[in-house]
């Protein structure tokens, strides 16, 4: 069963007298274990994709399960807890709290699923240490950099072990060395099993994903594998044996 199936899916805003269509009967699955790149040019649907996969906003029509649960017709306390259960979330610009150090940042969502003080620390601990910063506990956001920061996000989106990790333009405020290091993290992630979904307008980053999911004017024109045998083959290949 997938883990996302989306089924006509509509999602209009109004705007005066004038009808926006974001999402235009978009019909979609995400298997488990994928690394997917949503991707088209500004005003094509896919932040909006984006927030509707990560229970944000709620469909028009149509009908999206995640996990074998409706979540178009859950209320908000039930898209509350699903978001925190099931969903982590890699944003463009962090979103870290700078009052709080990293190890805090990186127990926050924990503290909304009542996991004890003691658990909380320790997955904390243990997804810092995954993406490389335990050096960097104590540490406020001031003290990083963009893309230290970045890995704190992916910690954090980590830390309760969703089904699915969702990444809005994540290397976006990143130069090219640091967004790269950024990616390989994902790729990681994508060899160890993650599911990730990443939201781009970098056709460059999008074709190293192995499928690619592209809209244009709220429908969607392509969802291609295209890239799965070169990418599954890099990810399985030894260090040794990469060229």
């Amino acid at each position: 069963m997938p883990l996302i199936e989306m089924r006509e899916v509509r999602k209009t805003y109004t705007v005066g007298d004038q009808e926006i269509r974001a999402l235009d009967g978009v019909t979609l699955d995400i298997n488990a274990g994928e690394y997917v790149s949503i991707i088209g040019p500004s005003g094509s649907g896919k932040s909006t994709m984006m927030q509707i996969l990560g229970c944000l906003d709620n469909v028009t029509s149509g009908t999206v399960l995640l996990d074998g649960v409706n979540v178009s017709k859950a209320g908000n306390d039930e898209l509350s807890r699903i978001r925190n259960e099931k969903i982590g979330f890699v944003f463009q610009t962090f979103n870290l709290l700078p009052r709080l150090n990293i190890l805090e940042n990186v127990e926050l969502p924990m503290i909304y699923s009542n996991v004890s003080r003691k658990e909380r620390r320790e997955r904390a601990l243990r997804a810092i240490e995954s993406v490389g910063l335990s050096n960097r506990l104590k540490n406020r956001p001031s003290q990083l950099s963009g893309g230290q920061s970045q890995r704190v996000a992916i910690a954090r989106a980590l830390v309760n072990e969703p089904k699915i990790i969702l990444a809005d333009e994540p290397t976006g405020a990143l130069d090219t060395q640091t967004g790269e290091a950024i990616l390989q993290l994902f790729r990681e992630l994508y060899r160890k099993g993650h599911t990730v979904a990443l939201v781009t307008h970098d056709p460059d980053i999008a074709a190293e994903t192995p499928r690619r999911i592209e809209l244009r004017d709220g429908k969607l024109v392509d969802s291609a594998h295209s890239h799965y045998v070169r990418f599954r083959n890099q990810a399985s290949a030894s260090p040794e044996t990469k060229s």
